[in-house]
């Protein structure tokens, strides 16, 4: 009998299993039906419903702020503990329990503002009107974005921050090759719609995450960030700001409009303190700036430079390297060649360096070393190997603006740290000057006299530079009749070297002796007050009187005659008042001799300067044609800069609702594709166009404009490939004649004569050879 039951219970429990499976099943079949029809999405958010989720939230903000009359009560009942634990863990004390209310917003309004197309039920809807609600679904409209915005104005509400910073990151990924994700929750807009979730996240995230992290409005330090690093709200929200830098940084890689770069640089400058939370990301913002700062136009390289800087002064030392050393190589790569337009751009560029190295003096003065040291070793093997190589190694662009980047830098700082820098780099100056002494590299002699002025003009230094110019004048290239004719006119700021066929000329000439002149009163009425003036201006004068009698040019005998006579003059008046002193000129007194005439300007040099700096303006302005500019735009720092209210007022009116983001950067647009068309097509006439002036220019031993496109700043990029000259497209089959000196010229005799007795001694060995017998 037992047997019996028994089978008869297993058959009951294996229907009752039976059944079990084949429920199992048909929910397995409805659940992949339902996946099919594209509805998991809409089926999992359905899974917990809202009545859980409401006690859930409930019994979170129950517990805490049961705790927290806890904590109110046990000053009460044990006020001994109490006291124990304020002096030794005072942080425990602090519960607030609205931060688990902020929790309970949170799921909440994701609840309220995303999930509200996910209300009806599934099995009532067929299937096209499940694939038009998945549609909408990933639709953003304007209705949802100025909710978003209410609910953060009015109410601060979390879910709305974060839903609109899902539409934020859907923005600024818009076009990427994503494929068909349907996980995605937003994945269209228009350009509306486009441009409002720009300018709101823009314009007032950073003040939205400052109250959730309740920091400051503005402004802050690192030390404040490192700070909130270790507090709840941080670890509540810190994702939020990572996901709003992240996806800024995305969007500023794929703009190409003026307008939209300059506006959000500008933003999130005020944001730059939460990089120092982030190193990966500061240093691809670094990155990023830095190719605005190299390659835009006036205003991203402005705004891009105030982002830079406001991030170096927030985070500190280690932002400071980075940028210096990229600055330093973007500023490198835009000196490959020079004209009057591009000068204007480098001598901004070289600006924004100087200044960029005041934030701090010390981090700068190491950098400094080490690339003032890089260039006296490149000057050093020049010296040595006396190679045409070498000698094109110091003779270009490259290296001269370098040598005046440093002179800047040690003019605007000559009473801090980087004055001891000064002796070594004007040694390298004035290297360069002697290392070819002929008449064609003249332009480059001058400019390191001009660097040497301004060192010696700031730091107070006497630094021989009249022996510099006196030598140029006594080159026979500038005593002899021109023979090339007029010419056309030599503008030296934008030659380091003329062709043979200028130096003849009646032009160059005149460039030359008015330059050396220009440079001699400069270097001259430095000293026009020193105790010393008729010592220093004694050989000088000798020499100029000598160039005097031997020249025979009646306009190069004025200007010596008078330049002559503004020097006797001078020593006159300093020998009247040296005639009334008792002090020796090594004696301290000797620092103040005339030093209330100083500050008049009452000497003879320091009148006549005057009239030659006006004279040399007007030549300077009479050979550009056009007025200088800085890419697109006019100087940044000259008249036609905007000023800083403009710049504001431009900012309120994009703040307001002014469409800053234009439908034509949308990625996927049919202009987009055309700007990127059109681009590529203005870059291969760019290239033509450089190839012929690059063939006018070698034939007239000018340099060629070279415009640097889309720089890219390299990490893996060493410094010693900054003056790698393998690129340079200086080719001169004359230029080891000219830059060689006696044993070079000595040598390549010796060479001559070598292959001259090799070619006698193999036409004899074939005479002999053809003259002897063959062997039987």
């Amino acid at each position: 009998m037992g047997t019996k039951d028994d089978i008869e219970t297993d058959q009951m429990s294996a229907k009752k299993r039976g059944k079990k499976v084949k429920s199992k099943k048909a929910e397995a079949e409805e659940h992949e039906e339902q996946l099919k029809m594209g509805t998991k999405d809409d089926i999992e958010p359905d899974q917990m419903s809202a009545k859980k989720r409401g006690k859930k939230v409930k019994s979170k903000k129950a517990e805490a702020e049961e705790h927290e009359e806890q904590l109110k009560r046990l000053q009460e009942t044990q006020a001994d503990f109490y006291e124990y634990m304020k002096e030794h863990d005072e942080e425990l004390l602090k519960f607030d329990a609205a931060e688990f209310q902020d929790d309970a917003d949170v799921e909440a309004d994701a609840d309220t503002d995303v999930e509200d197309t996910e209300k009806q039920s599934v099995d009532e809807t067929p299937k096209l009107e499940i694939a038009k609600k998945v549609n909408e679904q990933k639709t953003i409209t304007a209705a949802m974005v100025d909710s978003w915005c209410k609910s953060i104005r009015e109410d601060a509400k979390l879910g709305a921050v974060r839903s609109i910073l899902r539409a934020y990151r859907t923005a600024c990924h818009y076009g990427d090759d994503t494929g068909d994700d349907q996980s995605a929750k937003f994945s269209v807009m228009s350009s509306a719609v486009f441009n409002k979730i720009m300018i709101f996240v823009l314009s007032e995230m950073d003040g939205i995450l400052r109250k959730l992290l309740r920091l400051p409005e503005t402004g802050g330090m690192k030390d404040t960030i490192v700070e909130v690093t270790n507090t709840r709200p941080w670890k509540n929200y810190n994702h939020l700001v990572k996901s709003y830098l992240g996806n800024s940084l995305h969007v500023l890689n794929q703009m190409t409009d003026t307008g939209m770069i300059t506006f959000t640089l500008r933003r999130l400058k005020h944001s730059s303190v939460f990089l120092s939370a982030f190193p990966s990301l500061s240093r691809k913002y670094i990155k990023v700036a830095l190719h605005f700062w190299g390659t835009g136009t006036s205003a991203i390289s402005v705004v891009s430079l105030l982002f830079l800087r406001d991030m170096c002064i927030r985070i500190g030392t280690d932002c400071i390297d980075d940028c210096i050393k990229g600055m330093y190589k973007a500023y490198v790569l835009n000196c490959q060649f020079v004209n009057a337009a591009k000068l204007q751009h480098i001598s901004f560029l070289g600006n924004s360096v100087i200044e960029f190295l005041g934030t701090d003096i010390s981090a700068s003065y190491q950098h400094a070393f080490v690339f003032i040291r890089q260039l006296a070793m490149i000057l050093r093997e020049a010296l040595n190997t006396k190679t045409k190589e070498a000698f094109r190694k110091v003779y270009q662009w490259k290296f001269i603006h370098c040598l005046e980047l440093w002179t800047g830098a040690v003019c605007a700082y000559s009473k801090s740290e980087l004055r001891p820098v000064a002796y070594p780099l004007a040694q390298i100056i004035s290297g360069v000057a002697r290392l070819v002494p002929t008449a064609r590299y003249i332009p480059l002699r001058l400019r390191c006299v001009s660097m040497l002025n301004r060192i010696a003009s700031s730091t107070g230094t006497f630094i021989p530079v009249s022996m510099l110019l006196m030598d140029m004048l006594d080159m026979k290239e500038l005593n002899r009749p021109p023979s090339g004719g007029v010419g056309k006119g030599v503008d030296l700021r934008t030659l380091l070297k003329v062709s043979k066929p200028a130096v003849k000329t009646r032009a160059f000439q005149e460039a030359c002796v008015y330059s050396v002149v220009e440079e001699l009163v400069e270097h001259l009425s430095q000293w026009s007050y020193s105790v010393a003036f008729l010592e220093l201006s004694f050989i000088p004068t000798i020499r100029l009187r000598s160039f005097y009698k031997t020249t025979k040019a009646e306009r190069f005998r004025k200007e010596m005659k008078q330049l002559i006579s503004q020097i006797e003059a001078n020593s006159d008046f300093v020998n009247k008042k040296r005639a009334s002193i008792n002090f020796v000129p090594n004696e301290p007194a000797a620092k103040f001799f005339l030093e209330d005439d100083k500050k008049a300007g009452k000497s003879p040099l320091s009148q006549y300067a005057k009239i030659i700096r006006q004279r040399a303006q007007q030549r300077n302005e009479s050979l550009v044609e056009s007025d200088v500019i800085v890419g697109e735009n006019s100087a940044v720092f000259g008249k036609n800069a905007p000023s800083s209210d403009e710049e504001e007022d431009e900012a309120d009116r994009i703040e307001k609702g002014a469409a800053a983001f234009s439908s034509s950067w949308l990625p996927g647009s049919d202009s987009k594709e055309k700007e990127v068309e059109e681009e590529k097509i203005k870059k291969k006439k760019r290239k033509r166009k450089s190839k012929t002036e690059q063939k006018k220019q070698d034939e007239e031993g000018g340099a060629e404009d070279d415009v640097v496109e889309d720089f890219v700043l390299s990490s893996d990029e060493e410094e010693d490939d900054l003056f790698d000259i393998g690129g340079d497209n200086d080719e001169d089959d004359d230029a080891t004649d000219e830059i060689a000196d006696a044993e070079t010229k000595t040598s390549t005799k010796n060479s001559k004569k070598v292959k001259g007795t090799y070619k006698t001694w193999h036409k004899n060995y074939k005479k002999t050879k053809k003259k002897k017998p063959r062997a039987a």
